[in-house]
């Protein structure tokens, strides 16, 4: 009597439970932030106007982003579920069922779901840098043309996902992680350059005052950023060299990742504590005593 024995893949079935379960916290800490930046947003500005005139677009963009992980984290534990459960008896298994993920449609809402709530992510780290540079052409044009590359690569993906080809196995998917990681290091090193220039500028009309708020609004700019970057990094080192395993956990949580730093930045814009265009164009003829960071 012959027996069905379907075809094994340890280390990667391990990666995709694991994954699922640091996805779950990491979701669990973005849903806590959330709830945090939505509030103080719906909570009067401490900082006048400045923060008023963005507080719906911030509100927006945290609902949507939110909305759009969590469609994309239903699908993906669905899925996890058929892998063991509904589909346990299907043809090579957990682990051909992983691999193949993209030929079932709840995998590529999962996966569009996530590309879209990177743009949104994105397009804001856009407008902070261009808030802060006064919307230069120099930064704007560069900035924003990396933008749509990325929007195009990412596209190219969705496209050959939706046809059912393996994920692991679409090339253009490393060009889209590089945009990524090229976009957010641009920002981080045009928002910390801009204000290590306005300290400077304000130094030297007003010696004698504290500046530590730049240094402050410098190291959280750069924190938030470090975090995402490295993740992308070692997603773009495991697709490279087709580690299945290890793009399975990045995969599962890299966007809680941004999500999370850039609602630590929304929460203290929220509060009171940020760069504004006011900020980045007026005379340094008086030291702010906070900043508003949009």
């Amino acid at each position: 009597m012959s027996s069905y024995t379907p075809r094994t893949d340890l280390p990667l079935e391990r990666s995709r439970l694991i994954g699922m379960i640091l996805g779950g916290v990491s979701y669990g800490a973005y849903l806590l932030l959330t709830v945090q930046a939505v509030t103080a947003l719906m909570q009067r500005p401490r900082c006048g106007g400045q923060i008023a005139n963005n507080r719906r677009m911030l509100l927006c963009y945290t609902l949507i982003t939110f909305t759009l992980s969590t469609i994309s984290v239903a699908c993906s534990t669905k899925y996890t579920e058929m892998i063991w459960i509904g589909l346990r008896d299907a043809p090579g298994g957990p682990a051909a069922l992983i691999e193949n993920s993209m030929h079932y449609r709840i995998n590529f809402v999962a996966l569009l779901c996530g590309y879209v709530m990177e743009w949104f992510m994105q397009a804001l780290l856009l407008y902070r840098c261009f808030l802060i540079w006064n919307w230069a052409r120099q930064v704007v044009i560069p900035m924003f043309a990396v933008y749509i590359s990325m929007i195009a690569v990412a596209t190219v993906v969705l496209v050959q996902a939706s046809t059912g080809t393996p994920f692991y196995t679409i090339n253009a998917t490393i060009a889209y992680l590089a945009f990524l990681a090229m976009n957010t290091m641009l920002y981080t090193i045009l928002v910390a350059t801009r204000l290590l220039s306005m300290r400077s500028e304000m130094k030297t009309a007003l010696a004698g005052c504290n500046y530590s708020i730049y240094d402050t609004v410098i190291l959280m700019v750069v924190e938030s950023a470090m975090a995402y970057t490295v993740c992308v990094i070692i997603y773009i080192a495991a697709f490279s060299v087709h580690s299945d395993s290890l793009s399975t956990l990045c995969f599962l949580s890299i966007n809680h990742v941004q999500g999370i730093a850039q609602l630590f930045i929304i929460i203290r814009v929220a509060r009171g504590r940020a760069v504004t265009r006011y900020w980045s164009t007026r005379n340094a003829s008086v030291a702010p005593t906070t900043l508003a960071f949009a």
